[in-house]
């Protein structure tokens, strides 16, 4: 038996829109953090980027369960001694609404520089409108 490797070069790589109006905050994360690793093909690899691209449209319309609006801290730190800030999952969605949903997709995906490429193949819009028209995205259920 001999393992077969895919080149990244030679893998079909397709778009994929996927609605968030409504829907749960956590699942629609997960799903794109699996299309994007490219755990949905046959040829899945976990040290290359055979991932497709994701375009989440109306992420300033997702929702979390329970009382995670005012219980779901967001933390930064400015840098300087006594500067870490926290904000709530409102007030996040008031001033950066796609914040959130690049926050849960970026922590499902691998750490270190593999990770940081395949984040970039996540596209998220806050309107219904989005420029990737031209690349004929399928549009998918989350």
């Amino acid at each position: 038996m001999k393992t077969v490797f895919a080149k990244p070069s030679s893998v079909e790589r397709k778009w994929y829109v996927i609605d968030a109006d409504g829907k749960v905050l956590g699942r629609v994360a997960a799903k794109v953090a699996s299309i994007v690793r490219g755990k949905n093909k046959a040829v899945f690899m976990p040290n290359q980027e055979i991932g497709d691209f994701v375009v989440i449209i109306n992420a300033d319309k997702i929702v979390v369960t329970g009382r995670k609006n005012k219980q779901k801290m967001y933390y930064r730190h400015t840098g300087y001694v006594g500067g870490l800030k926290s904000n709530n999952f409102e007030t996040i969605m008031e001033k950066h609404p796609t914040m959130p949903l690049e926050s849960a997709i970026k922590g499902m995906l691998p750490k270190g520089p593999l990770g940081r490429r395949m984040v970039k193949n996540v596209k998220i819009y806050a309107g219904t409108s989005h420029p990737h028209e031209s690349q004929k995205p399928v549009t998918i259920e989350a």
